[in-house]
């Protein structure tokens, strides 16, 4: 293990003990052609009953937009959902997301739509995922980004008519994102 994904690790299990996810976290590691191995600690259930799933090893590569040139930073991925339930393939979508970078180029920035196009976990109704605030601090120019699972339709309503919209869809229908079982939106207009 490398010092990087050490110190990630260290930060990751003082965010969460201080969240009162106290313990060892399950670990998960899956390999992609050519990049390292990413792992996905899975904390929790916390004292509000959400599970937390991170990436440790996405932020070993990060990319620059083709179009724009702007570069993204380093950064690992965390979904985080009202459940004790074990989620068959959930760990495999985090680390999907979290290489995208170094497989496929994608710039991971927040607001920005990362679409699987099949379910995140066995089962579930969410093939995508909209990057928002994780409200884990940075590490030493490592970001922690949240990743909100979305359907089908909300990954088409936020591509349609972006963000903005999609949150105050959410905040309009009661929608709590933490929620596996959860129904989705239906924005108007």
């Amino acid at each position: 293990m490398s010092d990087v994904a050490a110190g990630v690790r260290a930060h990751l299990r003082a965010h969460f003990a201080r969240a009162g996810s106290i313990g060892e976290p399950g670990v998960a590691s899956v390999t992609f052609v050519g990049v390292e191995p990413i792992d996905v600690l899975r904390f929790g259930p916390d004292s509000r009953g959400v599970s937390h799933y991170v990436s440790v090893g996405g932020s070993r590569h990060w990319a620059q937009h083709p179009l724009s040139g702007d570069e993204g930073t380093p950064a690992e991925v965390v979904i985080s959902l009202r459940t004790g339930a074990h989620l068959p393939g959930l760990a495999r979508s985090v680390s999907v997301i979290a290489a995208a970078p170094a497989v496929e180029g994608l710039v991971l920035t927040p607001d920005a739509l990362v679409d699987l196009g099949q379910p995140l976990w066995h089962g579930a109704p969410f093939t995508a995922v909209l990057l928002i605030p994780s409200g884990i601090a940075s590490l030493d120019g490592i970001d922690f980004l949240g990743a909100a699972p979305v359907t089908p339709t909300e990954a088409a309503w936020l591509r349609l008519k972006g963000t903005d919209a999609m949150r105050t869809a959410w905040q309009q229908d009661g929608v709590d994102i933490l929620d596996p079982g959860r129904k989705a939106s239906t924005p108007n207009g």
